[in-house]
Formats: structure tokens, C-alpha cells, sequence
């Protein structure tokens, strides 16, 4: 059961990839369909959920040395961040305060448990750091992990209405808004629209990331020192 776990997950990517790479429709996006085709699949055949987190473990731990690999991008386009480096900074720190802010209020509004508030947190950020913020500010780092999905979903779908409305015309501001709301979902719909946005997309979820290790406790804490 353990390793058909992981040839499910495996083979439902693959094919959810393909059918992607033919048809180029938001809806047939491998991250969308592969977790709803999982889910059914447990259901269908009654797999405890602990018995296929079991089976998957290599895919999660693969998320370690994916972190390390995001630095590749920001040494390959190092001139890109100099050039641009103070238009981009102040873009994502007001974008991820405004997520912090935003999440924080949600979170007050709707009666949000701890534990639950503290996930909902780091969803402005990539996977495997949102997980490990979650982690130590004491959120739950599944629901973190699927909020991020959840975001970086609603972003790709929603850019280029976006876009259109508020009529964003240069490629740095597509890519900087792509990869501070949408992170790794949103890059890949960048580099849909150009090579440039794709680029500047890429960088601006790596430091988004970053910063986050620090801008998300440092929140939390200021939060708590205010009104508690």
C-alpha cells in the first residue's frame, strides 16, 4: 500500500501534466486536479489518509533540497535584482504586510482557533516555507501547505482580469504581483506571459520567502505585544 501511494501520486501528475501541455486550460493545471483525483481515490478505496501521508514521505522531504535550489535563480539573474532592487523590495514588503494584515483580521472575524490563525499566517509565501514557519510559530504545517496551494490557485486564475482592469502595462510590475500573491502557481503563469515576467516572478517569490522567516514572527509577535 506504501508504494502504490506513491505511484498513484507519481502516475496522476504525470497524466494531469500531459493533459496540461495539450490543452493550456487554468482548470487542467496538474496542481489543481491532482490533489481532487487523490482525494477521490481515497475515498473510493477507503485509504486511511496517515497510510498515504506514509507512502509520500519521500515527495515531502524532496521539499529540503528545493529550498536550497531557490538560490540558483537569484545568482542567475543577479544584474535583473540589482537594477531593480529597491522597486522590487518595497513591492513585496508591502505586499506580504498587506497579507500578514489582512490574514490577521480574518482571522479575528471569523473566531479562528490558535492554531488555525497562526496556519493562515505564512500563506503569502512558498510551501516548504510557509510548512516551516508554521512550524515554529505554532501553526499546523499541512493546513499551511494546502493554503498556499489554495492562493497561489486563485492568483493564476485571477491575474489576468486582474491585469486588464487596473491595466498594468510593464512586465516588472506582472511578474513582482504574480510572485508575491501567487508564489510558485503564480511564477508558472508568468513565464506564460513572458519571459521577463517569468524572471522577475521567480525573484520576487524567493524573497518573499525569505523575508517571511523573519517578517512573519516578528508580526505575530507585535501583534500579541499589542493586544495581549
Amino acid at each position: 500500500m506504501v508504494g502504490l501511494s506513491l505511484l498513484l501520486t507519481l502516475g496522476l501528475y504525470v497524466g494531469a501534466k500531459w493533459l496540461y501541455q495539450k490543452k493550456r486550460a487554468f482548470y487542467f493545471s496538474p496542481v489543481l486536479i491532482c490533489p481532487l483525483l487523490i482525494i477521490g481515490c481515497l475515498l473510493v478505496f477507503q485509504i486511511p489518509y496517515s497510510t498515504y501521508q506514509k507512502g509520500t514521505e519521500f515527495l515531502s522531504y524532496l521539499l529540503q533540497p528545493a529550498t536550497v535550489a531557490f538560490a540558483i535563480p537569484m545568482y542567475k539573474y543577479w544584474g535583473l535584482l540589482k537594477k531593480y532592487g529597491m522597486v522590487m523590495m518595497s513591492g513585496i514588503l508591502l505586499g506580504s504586510l498587506f497579507s500578514l494584515i489582512t490574514s490577521q483580521l480574518f482571522a479575528v472575524a471569523m473566531h479562528l482557533s490558535e492554531p488555525i490563525a497562526k496556519s493562515i499566517l505564512p500563506h503569502y509565501v512558498t510551501t516548504p516555507f510557509a510548512m516551516y514557519i508554521a512550524k515554529q510559530i505554532g501553526g499546523i504545517e499541512s493546513l499551511a501547505a494546502a493554503l498556499v496551494i489554495i492562493t497561489g490557485l486563485v492568483g493564476a486564475l485571477f491575474a489576468q482580469p486582474v491585469i486588464r482592469m487596473v491595466r498594468i502595462k510593464t512586465p516588472l510590475a506582472k511578474g513582482l504581483m504574480l510572485g508575491v500573491s501567487a508564489h510558485g502557481i503564480g511564477t508558472g503563469k508568468a513565464f506564460e506571459l513572458g519571459e521577463v515576467e517569468g524572471t522577475v516572478s521567480s525573484l520576487a517569490m524567493i524573497i518573499t520567502a525569505g523575508l517571511g522567516l523573519f517578517l512573519t514572527p516578528f508580526f505575530l509577535a507585535t501583534v500579541h505585544a499589542l493586544f495581549k
